[in-house]
């Protein structure tokens, strides 16, 4: 794996991130008409990214439960599948990435989604690109299955056009081959894949082929609930959909699984993190929908999803509030999230 020093940068900057928070990935704000809302976007990344005032004083806890870490995340990734990538045209997606480059202010790296076909992939590079963004993770491409063949092209032509540092996420009918990784780690600008699909023996294979130093991110949904097995396959690094809403809890597992705190992890996995995926299964989309909820539960100024999702309906959202509280007790947060 030969990297540019440029893209290696970016690369390093990412694994130091990686080791000291989880990765965050964004809502998108929406007024009720479903037009971007870019204000309020602004107003709840920056409180996504603000440390310390919202960490609760270790006697405010649970006995026994860790206190949130008051260190930004990892990295943040704006326009992805939270961030509902899908529902964006051009200038909205412009508009996003251009705002979350100027909260970031370099403190982490920005690396906004692209997708669809490689053609289409390459305008939201180039935007990107032009956005400030620092590196570019590639959603998996629109609507049909392609041989292994055609998914390195598929990053090839990307890379051919943009110098931008490429992820590659393997998701629904993506999915590579130990051989496949083998040849899209020789292209200069694929620094990692992110993986979605939870087979480990599988992934155990992707990062025995790969060449060190490429990365690996567990891209599960609710990623937590995998976490320690991923991390035993080598992909430690994980997003975390919690953190859009509750960086409070996210931060606190992340602390109790760098600390190997298992009854913490136990405890938050048991009451907080199970009833939530249960709840996520119950309908398609929901692990975006009941995401931007549990966020308006908070106070935070997301608004509601863009069709063809649904936002839940008030039995869920009464079962979602009461997992909400549920979590934030164990790690002594408020119900209510500041925003200024």
């Amino acid at each position: 794996m030969r990297l540019s020093a440029d893209t290696e940068a970016v690369a390093q900057r990412l694994r130091d991130g990686m080791a000291g928070g989880v990765l965050s990935f964004p809502l998108t704000s929406f007024r009720e008409d479903g037009g971007l809302d870019l204000e309020s976007y602004r107003v709840y990344l920056t409180a996504q990214l603000a440390t310390g005032p919202d960490a609760p004083a270790p006697g405010d806890a649970l006995p026994g439960a860790v206190v949130p870490s008051d260190a930004l995340p990892g990295a943040v990734f704006p326009a992805c599948g939270t961030g509902e990538f899908f529902s964006l045209d051009e200038d909205e997606y412009r508009a996003v990435v251009e705002a979350t480059v100027e909260i970031a202010d370099g403190r982490l790296p920005v690396v906004a989604g692209i997708g669809y076909g490689w053609a289409q992939a390459l305008r939201f590079a180039r935007i990107a690109e032009e956005a400030g963004a620092d590196a570019l993770l590639v959603l998996p491409h629109y609507l049909v299955g392609a041989p292994q063949d055609g998914l390195v092209e598929q990053l090839r032509r990307i890379a051919g056009g943009t110098r931008l540092p490429l992820i590659a996420y393997q998701r629904g009918q993506v999915a590579f081959t130990a051989d496949s990784v083998r040849r899209i780690a020789e292209i200069p600008t694929v620094i990692g894949l992110k993986d979605g699909h939870s087979d480990l023996d599988r992934l155990q294979r992707l990062t025995l082929a790969a060449p060190d130093g490429f990365l690996f991110f567990n891209g599960a949904s609710t990623a937590e609930i995998q976490a320690r097995a991923y991390a035993t396959v080598g992909a430690p690094a994980y997003s975390s959909a919690v953190h859009a809403f509750a960086p409070e809890i996210a931060g606190a597992f992340f602390t109790a699984l760098h600390a190997n705190d298992e009854a913490t992890l136990t405890r938050l996995l048991r009451d907080f993190y199970v009833p939530l995926v249960e709840l996520r299964d119950r309908v398609p989309g929901y692990a975006v929908s009941l995401v931007k909820a549990a966020a308006r539960l908070r106070g935070l100024p997301v608004g509601l999803v863009r069709a063809p999702l649904t936002d839940p309906d008030a039995a869920d959202l009464a079962e979602l509030e009461a997992i909400l509280d549920a979590g934030l007790a164990l790690v002594g947060a408020p119900r209510r999230r500041a925003t200024a």
